[in-house]
């Protein structure tokens, strides 16, 4: 603050004005961030109704959004129980593919023939396609719920380990010195330095392993419950359309992207949580 001559603060109205912009276009970005997703999404549904009714597009070919919103209604007693399968089958393939990436990511990291051994193995899992092994995973595992587990876990799981193998690998050599110049066990160096270098990294994966699992999820419901298993949302949406119940089809529809964005969202939020203080992209700025 400056000081005028009669022992005064002198007033700097350009400041004052540059702070009050700037709080002005902050508030605007706030509403922002809510309102314009809901009025392309408010749009959007005006724009889909008003085709279907213009246009009398058969509801078997496209129902209105009217129609989608009565058969979630109707159908709720049969959505809701599928919908909680399908988030069960997601949330333990993700719990799953946390353990077990984390886990190996922390043996990698501590022994390089661990990571010589097993490495090319993960690789192998990831890009061989899981609409490919889930037909064989279901020949080997009579339960269909473990079945599909096993196919969302291999979806979800590499991400996790990729990123915190990474993470781990990327604590700062000048701290990784001084650890060593105290003398610090393998154990202490993992806890107090790698482990922290990890977290940004590891919680980045989990972003990805989120929706990996969902879609892990709804691909293996797709492949093995052809067998008539009555899976989660993607049975009932596939169950829907050799029905030709479309109304029914966009609504299972609707809900498994509900809950990609809800698991998205919650991902973030415990991303937010963990780094927030600390991190330098959690870190608001000025």
């Amino acid at each position: 603050m400056s000081i005028a001559e009669d022992g005064g603060p002198v007033i700097h109205p350009e400041l004052d004005a540059e702070e009050a912009q700037r709080a002005r276009t902050e508030r605007i970005l706030k509403i922002a961030r809510w309102t314009l997703p809901s009025l392309v999404m408010v749009l959007t549904i005006l724009a889909w109704h008003l085709y279907v009714t213009l246009w009398e597009i058969p509801h078997y070919i496209l129902p209105g959004p009217g129609l989608v919103a009565q058969k979630m209604v109707e159908d709720w007693d049969l959505l809701w129980p599928a919908m909680l399968k399908t988030g069960r089958l997601t949330i333990l393939a993700l719990l799953l593919a946390v353990m077990g990436g984390v886990g190996l990511a922390v043996a990698f990291t501590q022994s390089k023939w661990a990571e010589m051994s097993f490495f090319p193995y993960a690789v192998i899992l990831q890009v061989t396609p899981v609409v490919a092994v889930a037909p064989l995973i279901q020949i080997y595992v009579e339960n269909a719920f473990v079945a599909a587990l096993l196919c969302a876990w291999i979806v979800a799981f590499f991400p996790i380990l990729s990123n915190t193998t990474i993470g781990l690998k990327s604590a700062d050599h000048n701290l990784s010195d001084l650890f060593t110049i105290y003398g610090a066990t393998k154990w202490q160096r993992l806890r107090y330095l790698s482990a922290p270098s990890a977290l940004p990294f590891f919680l980045g994966g989990l972003k990805i392993a989120g929706g990996l699992a969902l879609i892990g999820a709804v691909v293996a419901e797709f492949v093995i419950g052809r067998a008539g298993t009555g899976l989660g949302l993607a049975s009932t949406l596939l169950e829907a359309s050799y029905r030709f119940n479309f109304g029914r089809l966009y609504a299972a529809l609707i809900l498994i992207s509900v809950m990609g964005v809800a698991i998205f969202a919650l991902m973030s939020t415990i991303s937010y949580l963990a780094l927030y203080r600390w991190h330098e992209s959690a870190l608001k700025r000025e």
